[in-house]
């Protein structure tokens, strides 16, 4: 009577390596199907051509159950633990963001401030604007601020080219603004000053003056 070497009678061949991966394999899946939910797991993904992927160890599947048994195996667990092993130094390293919440400064505005507006020349005739704005209920530790405007920003007069604006600005006082010629400012002589105790904040600016060889001269006078 045949048998195979090494077994008892009666007790059947042993089984071979192949089988019995294939048998764990179908009890780590049949576990796994009890166990977890795939809509919740998040590397687990149907492809167009109808398989399945895990897109952790990037490997495909022919059916739910052979990715089920493949997150049960050996490959699958050692990637999740470099993940979170990652996760966790890069957490670490990563500084967490300040969210400081500033809270909205709201100022009962008291008016306009009074000024004065001189029209200057200075040396060779260059035209100058001198700006005094009055501000004597400006807030404790606080100084006036400037700045130029262009006539796109403004959205109160028609948008013309010629023109540029300067505002003041200072709580709790309204902002001002002025119209001014939309000519070059001249860097070098713009001045200004914030006087502490009079509580006036002056700006004085001049305008550059074409050189003789920007102004266009006339047409030639036709031929005779």
């Amino acid at each position: 009577m045949d048998r195979d070497f090494g077994s008892k009678p009666g007790s059947g061949g042993h089984a071979s390596a192949s089988n019995a991966n294939v048998d764990r394999r179908e009890r780590l899946r049949a576990m796994a199907m009890e166990s977890k939910d795939l809509s919740t797991d998040p590397y687990f993904m149907r492809n167009h051509v109808g398989t399945f992927e895990c897109k952790l160890c990037l490997t495909l599947h022919p059916n739910e159950g052979n990715y089920m048994a493949h997150t049960q195996g050996k490959k699958h667990q050692q990637n999740l633990a470099r993940r979170a092993a990652k996760e966790a130094k890069e957490a670490s390293i990563l500084p967490m963001p300040n969210k400081t919440v500033r809270a909205v400064r709201k100022t009962v505005k008291i008016g306009r401030p009074g000024y004065r507006v001189t029209k200057q020349r200075g040396e060779n005739l260059q035209p100058s604007l001198l700006f005094e704005i009055e501000y004597p209920e400006i807030e404790e530790n606080l100084q006036p601020r400037h700045r130029f405007m262009s006539c796109y920003e403004q959205k109160i007069e028609p948008t013309d080219k010629r023109y540029q604006y300067l505002l003041f600005a200072a709580e709790p006082y309204e902002t001002i603004g002025f119209k001014v010629p939309n000519r070059e400012i001249d860097k070098t002589q713009f001045y200004t000053n914030w006087d502490k105790l009079a509580k006036t904040f002056t700006v004085q600016l001049y305008f550059k003056v074409a050189a003789p060889s920007d102004l266009q001269l006339p047409p030639p006078p036709p031929p005779p």
